[in-house]
């Protein structure tokens, strides 16, 4: 499931709830993350997290076999995240894996606890990525790079990823949502369209 807490001052707060499943996601959780990303285009800030130790290690297993790898509900969400005015933030609360990692690239920060580790086995699997993926992945941490996790398939651990560009920050699992918090404290306090403005003017040409 998917726990929504909308603040009064415009934050949403999105933590995708299987806890029990390693927040793996199923067609109908992914479903409900994109209805939600698609609904909070009203929202000044976006958080997304994940229920206990690990964000999400990917696409159930169950759903792979159902053909959930190829749904185009993948790009939907991504495509929502990525077109919200507001500042977005993944809140990684622990290892993000396979085509998770697609929510949180289209997001405009990425916090990470330590000893979380990030890798995207896709090609091993015998799928490609979704569609925008590679591109956000090689704007952040350049090609070569997105190279060695999509083709190399390597495990990227926090520090690295720090390095790369792929995670803007480590912070303390205690300390992350706060952290997340307070960092979108000025957009949502700035007006609206300023704060819509200046995150546009910050896309590449």
């Amino acid at each position: 499931m998917i726990r929504v807490e909308r603040g009064d001052d415009g934050l949403w707060l999105v933590t995708i709830d299987r806890a029990d499943k390693a927040n793996a996601l199923t067609a109908a959780l992914l479903e409900e993350l994109a209805d939600t990303a698609e609904a909070a285009q009203e929202a000044r800030a976006f958080v997304l997290t994940g229920a206990g130790r690990v964000f999400s290690a990917g696409m159930d297993l169950e759903a792979a076999q159902s053909g959930l790898a190829t749904s185009p509900v993948w790009e939907r969400l991504s495509s929502a995240i990525a077109a919200l005015p507001g500042l977005s933030i993944a809140a990684l609360n622990g290892t993000l894996a396979g085509g998770a990692m697609g929510m949180a690239l289209a997001c405009d920060l990425r916090l990470a606890v330590p000893g979380a580790k990030f890798f995207y086995p896709v090609m091993k699997l015998g799928f490609l990525p979704q569609p925008s993926d590679p591109g956000r992945l090689a704007q952040l941490v350049g090609p070569a790079r997105a190279k060695l996790i999509l083709m190399g398939g390597q495990r990227i651990t926090v520090e690295e990823a720090l390095a790369f560009g792929l995670v803007d920050r480590i912070v303390a699992p205690e300390e992350l949502i706060a952290t997340a918090r307070a960092i979108a404290g000025d957009t949502l306090a700035a007006d609206p369209d300023f704060a819509s403005t200046i995150k546009g003017m910050c896309r590449p040409s």
